[in-house]
């Protein structure tokens, strides 16, 4: 039995690592040992440490719960600081002398890094995201490729890997994996399972805090790469082969039985209307139970929790839902039942997770799970299915559309992304109203070859559908990034029609509406709401890219509390000359106000840059100090008289009351 360590980055993600999950199952089915980590990688260390220390001074003295005391322990190996040590050995103890001597190797062996002289894993696997994602991915693997016995046994794949392969490798000396697991013997040569084929295992999941925003999802794919090979995309890199038909009802079994079912699916195909098998995709779909108006009961998970701890498939992960299980149900229940679910988890110590135990679970279960059956949330909800990484526009037919339309497919996602197809996506997005798909979705990119008018036209596309069709359509920009070389490694590239304050005014937009740009209807309220966004034409969209930042995150205190708007507005259009203009307009795309002094000698070009100065922040208007800087702002914006800009502008980092939305209406 070998001891599998599988590492997700300590970034934010929306969706689990599908290849980990595979991994995962691969893995169990050989009998091997597996954990998962995602999150600060010294708790990784410290947990591994704790664990040990644990076995260690149960055999010192078995009569005290060293877990009780988990939290000081953690603490002290961290820090070898003598106050966490006092709060851990008790005075009554006759071991107190090798309690401390124990505890004190730990913190040492902690602080002195001399684990890594005693490596603990067989076999360590690393998943790869986003190439913007270089630097935390490398540290990452610098930082657990000294935990492996024996370094050929680390594997790194995923997106980054398969894309930036060889600078991953010169920079880590580790050579990743390119590409898919489709093929026998890739990781262990002579064994036949091709990993790419096997379900996921979803148990991972519960050994970690972080938790996926994507919640009870059937994740899986019905077909596999691409037929295009759009120049800004990576699947035909990743996934080169298009396969039309994946079988995946099998495998849809095997996890509904293992894990219960799940509310929604969430297909990851990267263009499934290209597939000639299109028509067997949709029924297979519906043979999941995904027919249109299909509600989902949630089977009872703690069952399944406590089914799994006595297969002992991933015990770790099962105490931890078990646990979690447990103590949301004593948040929802009221009253009697409230009190004897409590007492019977403080009977048999599951009140606090560190003493919570396997055994304990096992024993509570037969005393809690009539309670927990009858006051579990039975109510019905909707399923959905999601073709997360969009459809394809221009394969779109009536019949496509008609198939779709026999699912509970919401959103449909529709890639917008580039205006060269408009008039296929109009007729898709039609095909959808006229077949009742009322709730759409789409990727828009920008900053590849495209142009920022491009981008406003696109959206006011949506805008225009949403009113004449009545349906919504959420649009979700995104910016292009390379997918090769330096600049793919953090998200400073600038498209050759873009330029840096461009690219950061449509990026202040997006953060006040969370990314999303939302659908108009037919009241005015929500059609104005788009357009106090990004403009009423494309005068007023380029005017609000000139804009300075604070001015457009917080649009309605520079507008109508302060009135640096309108004075901006009117010295941009009237103020300078044409000459003056220009030079002007290229200071402020380069979006570098730090030494105004050095970039123009021209006085009202200095004078009208002042409004860039004002950074952007938080801000309470009840605070003195907004008061305050209101007035020494009121001061410097106001004043028409030529000053000396260089002194030291820091507007605002003050504390916010309010939501952002609100800030534009």
């Amino acid at each position: 039995m070998r001891n599998i360590l599988l590492i997700e980055p300590n970034y934010k993600n929306k969706y689990p690592p599908i290849g980990l999950m595979k991994i995962a199952t691969y893995h169990r089915m050989l009998g091997d040992k597996v954990k998962f980590f995602k999150g600060d990688l010294k708790d990784l260390i410290i947990d591994q440490l704790y664990n040990e220390c644990l076995k260690k001074l149960s055999r010192i003295d078995s009569s005290i719960q060293w877990q009780q005391k988990a939290y000081f322990i953690k603490l002290f190996i961290k820090t070898g600081k003598q106050e966490h040590i006092d709060k851990i050995v008790l005075k009554k103890s006759e071991y107190q002398e090798l309690v401390k001597e124990c505890l004190l190797d730990f913190s040492v062996n902690y602080r002195k890094k001399k684990y890594l002289e005693t490596p603990k894993w067989d076999r360590i696997y690393v998943t790869t995201l986003f190439t913007f994602y270089w630097k935390i991915t490398v540290e990452t693997i610098h930082f657990v490729k000294r935990l492996v016995k024996d370094p050929k046994q680390m594997y790194i794949g995923g997106v980054l890997a398969s894309l930036l392969h060889d600078e991953l490798y010169q920079e880590t000396g580790i050579k990743p994996n390119q590409g898919l697991l489709d093929k026998p013997g890739i990781l262990d040569k002579g064994n036949k399972i091709i990993i790419d084929n096997l379900p996921l295992d979803y148990s991972i999941l519960d050994e970690i805090e972080y938790e996926y925003p994507t919640k009870s999802a059937y994740f899986t794919f019905m077909t596999k790469g691409c037929t295009r090979k759009c120049a800004f995309c990576s699947v035909p890199i990743l996934e080169p082969t298009y396969k039309p038909k994946i079988e995946t009802y099998d495998k849809f079994q095997e996890i509904k039985q293992m894990y219960g079912d799940q509310q929604n699916l969430l297909l990851m195909d990267n263009n499934v209307l290209a597939s000639p098998n299109f028509p067997e995709i949709i029924e297979e779909i519906k043979q999941m139970g995904f027919t249109k108006g299909a509600t989902f009961i949630e089977p009872n998970q703690l069952e399944i929790a406590i089914k799994n701890l006595k297969k002992k498939h991933n015990d770790v992960a099962y105490v931890h839902r078990s646990y979690r299980l447990l103590h949301e149900m004593l948040d929802r229940l009221k009253g009697e039942p409230k009190q004897l679910f409590y007492n019977i988890l403080d009977n048999y110590e599951l009140i606090k997770f560190e003493t919570t135990t396997k055994e304990n679970l096992l024993l509570a279960y037969n005393e809690v799970k009539d309670i927990y059956e009858k006051h579990r949330n039975k109510a019905p909800k909707n399923r959905y299915v999601d073709f997360n990484q969009g459809t394809d526009a221009r394969y779109v037919t009536d019949d496509l559309m008609r198939l779709m339309s026999e699912i509970p497919i919401r959103p449909l996602r529709l890639a917008f992304d580039y205006i060269g197809i408009k008039k296929q996506y109009i007729s898709a997005v039609e095909l959808a109203a006229k077949y009742g798909i009322k709730e759409l979705s789409n990727y828009i990119l920008y900053n590849f070859q495209d142009k920022p008018e491009d981008l406003y036209n696109r959206l006011q596309i949506n805008i225009e559908l949403c009113l004449r069709l009545n349906i919504n359509i959420f649009s979700f920009p995104m910016k292009y990034i390379p997918l090769f070389g330096e600049e793919a490694k953090h998200r400073e590239f600038t498209g050759k029609h873009w330029n840096k304050k461009f690219i950061r005014a449509i990026q202040s937009i997006l953060n006040v509406t969370k990314g999303i740009v939302a659908p108009a209807t037919k009241s005015t309220t929500a059609t104005s709401f788009f357009h106090k966004a990004f403009g009423n034409d494309l005068n007023e969209f380029f005017e609000l890219l000139y804009m300075p930042e604070a001015y457009i995150v917080y649009r309605s205190v520079f507008e109508n509390d302060l009135g640096y708007t309108a004075i901006w507005k009117d010295e941009f259009n009237n103020l300078l000359n044409a000459e003056e203009k220009d030079e002007a307009k290229k200071i402020i795309e380069a979006n570098d106000f730090s030494v105004i002094e050095e970039i123009t000698t021209n006085q009202r070009i200095k004078h009208f840059l002042r409004h860039y100065q004002i950074q952007r922040g938080n801000i309470d208007q009840e605070d003195r100090k907004y008061k305050k800087l209101k007035k020494q702002y009121d001061k410097l914006i106001k004043d028409d008289q030529f000053i000396d800009l260089t002194c030291f502008f820091s507007f605002l980092y003050l504390r916010s009351s309010w939501s952002i939305f609100p800030l534009w209406i």
